[in-house]
């Protein structure tokens, strides 16, 4: 896996600010939502390049994998003796 770029990007503030309350209206962080508009912009204009790779889906990526509910109906114990 190759290594993400850094840039060093200065923003009037207020832009910033619209930024990042746009970014948490989508669920992403300010980087993440500045991606997203320069990979759209891009791919727009026709100059996204065909190998870049995608981004991840918007939102925390859940903590633990969630497991799949089963088609069985559940089980009951015997019942104890005494």
């Amino acid at each position: 896996m190759t290594e993400r770029k850094s840039v060093l990007l200065r923003l009037d503030p207020a832009v910033h600010d619209a930024l990042t309350r746009w970014a948490g209206d989508e669920l992403r962080s300010t980087n993440a939502q500045i991606e997203f508009l320069l990979r759209r912009a891009l791919a727009d204009a026709g100059r996204l390049p065909s190998h870049a790779r995608q981004m991840r889906p918007r939102g925390r990526p859940p903590a633990t994998p969630q497991p799949q509910p089963s088609s069985d109906p559940p089980q009951l114990a015997p019942p104890r003796p005494g």
